[in-house]
């Protein structure tokens, strides 16, 4: 069983804040990421989205589709409402080979919500749980059988956002509903990331990989800042950059025969982290950590 390691855009030019990198080109990113070591990138918002001008873009830098992220809606819509909205972003994943999309429940305003303390979040009712897992393993099915799995983010300011959540999560879903796990966004939450990935090591099927500097993650829950506020902040980095226990967790995955994608995706202020430095050194830290821990780098 083998890995390869990508890296999401955010390095460079963040989505949600276009003031964070926004006029950094796609060309830039696309070769410094080549440049920094990575087989694969995750989409961003200044990707083609048509499939024959992504294959070529990606194909020019010699970078595979890893995933997609989608902005899922599925605790406010039906599923066949929620598959047909996603249809075209499976087809695009499909097309360029991605085995999973991302996806991240951002029902009830995320995006409003990301300026706001972490502690104003939407949570779902405790009733509500049973019916939304067989929702999420009905529309896990469809996209299976579309030929893209799920797998689903935890996310800070989502309605699962804490390892607790996650657990409940995994316990009423069924086996199609694959888990990304994100180490960042666990330790964010107040959770044990090295913990999270142990007990649901068999769910997951993509790895986001983020570290956390201690003493911003510690301001940032005392105080009750918002999402994008600790980030300017600098709360995430590469692995190996933080506190979080990247050997732990990669021997976790070896040990569950794990095969994917592991993907760098640390969202920081390009001014203050320069994206091809910080590009590099992720790689290079993620790489000698996976190796140790026995996991097997594909070759590219």
């Amino acid at each position: 069983m083998s890995i390869k390691i990508a890296i999401n855009p955010i390095t460079w030019t963040n989505d949600d804040v276009p003031e964070l990198g926004g006029d950094t080109p796609l060309e830039q990113c696309l070769s410094e990421m080549r440049r920094a070591g990575y087989a694969g990138t995750e989409l961003g918002g200044k990707y083609p989205r048509e499939s024959v001008a992504l294959k070529a873009v990606l194909a020019d830098h010699k970078l595979e589709l890893a995933a997609g992220w989608w902005d899922g809606r599925l605790y406010e819509r039906d599923v066949e409402v929620e598959f047909e909205a996603i249809l075209a972003h499976l087809t695009l994943l499909r097309d360029l080979g991605a085995r999973y999309a991302v996806y991240a429940d951002t029902s009830m305003g995320r995006h409003d919500g990301i300026w706001q303390p972490i502690s104003k979040r939407p949570r779902l009712r405790d009733q509500e749980w049973e019916g939304y897992g067989q929702k999420l393993t009905e529309l896990a099915e469809r996209m299976a059988e579309f030929g893209v799995g799920l797998a689903y983010h935890h996310h800070m300011g989502t309605i699962v956002e804490t390892d607790e959540e996650v657990d409940r999560l995994m316990s009423v879903t069924g086996e199609p509903v694959g888990l990304l796990f994100d180490s960042g966004h666990s330790a964010f939450s107040g959770g044990d990331p090295v913990a999270l990935c142990a007990r649901h090591a068999e769910r997951i099927v993509h790895v986001h990989c983020k570290d956390v500097r201690v003493d911003v993650l510690r301001n940032a829950r005392e105080r009750d800042v918002s999402f994008m506020d600790a980030v300017l902040d600098g709360i995430f980095t590469v692995p190996g950059d933080g506190g979080v226990d990247f050997p732990s967790i990669l021997k976790t995955l070896a040990n569950a025969g794990y095969s994917g994608w592991l993907v760098v995706e640390a969202e920081q202020d390009p001014k203050k982290a320069h994206p091809l430095t910080y590009a590099k050194m992720g790689h290079e830290n993620l790489a000698r950590m996976a190796a140790t821990g026995g996991l097997r780098l594909a070759s590219t």
